[in-house]
């Protein structure tokens, strides 16, 4: 699917990922561990390794199964991240985890905590992201930044949701014709056909140039929240907290059952929907109900600086949920090294 952008397409052009160095990504919890517990919070700063081996790492090393260990969130491999995994330990003295070398990966701090780390239990994540062999118009790319400073970026669900050649979607077509697909599988397939559908929705509202601006039958998210209220009659004053980033327009996420929103946003909505049917009646047959996303993407603290050698670094930090690649696109057109193994 073509995504359209909202302020009119990356005025860069670069090199993203050259190398793990030149992709930094720094957890947030948005909280600290207890001090006690039978849980313990690792903290670890990872280069070139995926999530999933060091967390078998930190279990062979704590002498526990690979089940007592987990994340919050999957991070990229191919960058340096910090994050921290939880180790349960009950009953266990503490290892020596200033001992455990690795190369691929070091821990920075570890403390007990009395509740397991959950998956989704982030608060979000900081980044500085270098991009190398920089060509265009900077003083563009400053208009764009100070823009998306003021204004968000369209909150579409990124690449990563939709599987390599993002094949999920049509292997959901295929599970909805009634393909067996293992469990885990069909929770991935039908995520990515909500994205897909989401998506879709998202990018009528970009191309009618409303995406971040309410519309009658609006449903509404508040900021820093998952609560949704709306629709209801507009007024000058939810219009004046749409525009202060208050509260933000919202999309389906599709199910079964009635749309939330009315009005004109109802509309378009179901007009989505009835260009993939097929989507959207196997999403409904599957039981996922009716929810609702933000349309917008408000990233924080954000800065641009200009580097020698024709290179340019992005600082950004994204609430849990959002897409880091969905903020570079406004930015940067981007080509990645391809001999890498996933």
């Amino acid at each position: 699917m073509e995504l359209p952008y909202a302020f009119g397409g990356p005025p860069l052009r670069g090199v993203l990922r050259a190398t793990p160095e030149d992709f930094f990504v720094d957890e947030d919890l948005g909280f600290a561990p207890g001090g006690s517990g039978e849980h313990v919070f690792v903290r670890v700063e990872k280069r070139g390794a995926n999530t999933d081996f060091v967390a078998k790492e930190l279990a062979r090393f704590a002498g526990v199964r690979t089940e007592a260990v987990s994340y919050a969130g999957l991070k990229d491999r191919h960058a340096i991240t910090r994050q921290t995994f939880c180790v349960h330990m009950p009953g266990k003295a503490d290892p020596d985890w200033a001992a455990l070398a690795h190369a691929e990966f070091r821990v920075l701090a570890a403390a007990r905590h009395g509740r397991k780390l959950q998956r989704g239990a982030l608060k979000g994540n900081r980044f500085r992201i270098v991009l190398r062999e920089v060509h265009g118009d900077s003083a563009v790319a400053e208009r764009v930044v100070e823009s998306i400073r003021a204004q968000g970026v369209p909150n579409y669900f990124g690449e990563q949701r939709f599987g390599r050649d993002a094949a999920n979607v049509e292997r959901a077509k295929a599970m909805f014709s009634g393909k067996r697909v293992q469990r885990h599988e069909r929770s991935l397939l039908l995520s990515a056909v909500r994205s897909h559908l989401f998506n879709a929705a998202l990018a009528a509202r970009v191309e009618h140039r409303d995406w971040n601006r309410p519309l009658d039958g609006e449903v509404f998210m508040l900021t820093g929240t998952h609560s949704i209220f709306g629709p209801e009659p507009l007024t000058p004053e939810l219009i004046a907290r749409c525009a202060s980033g208050d509260i933000d327009p919202t999309g389906p996420m599709w199910g079964e059952g009635e749309l939330r929103s009315g009005g004109a946003v109802e509309e378009l909505e179901n007009t989505v929907a009835r260009q993939f049917p097929e989507l959207a009646e196997g999403l409904a047959a599957n039981g996922l109900r009716q929810e609702r996303r933000r349309l917008v993407l408000r990233p924080g603290e954000l800065a641009i600086r200009w580097i020698p050698e024709s290179c340019a670094e992005l600082r950004f930090y994204l609430n849990s949920g959002a897409y880091a690649t969905v903020l570079l696109r406004e930015i940067f057109e981007y080509s990645e090294p391809s001999a890498r193994s996933p």
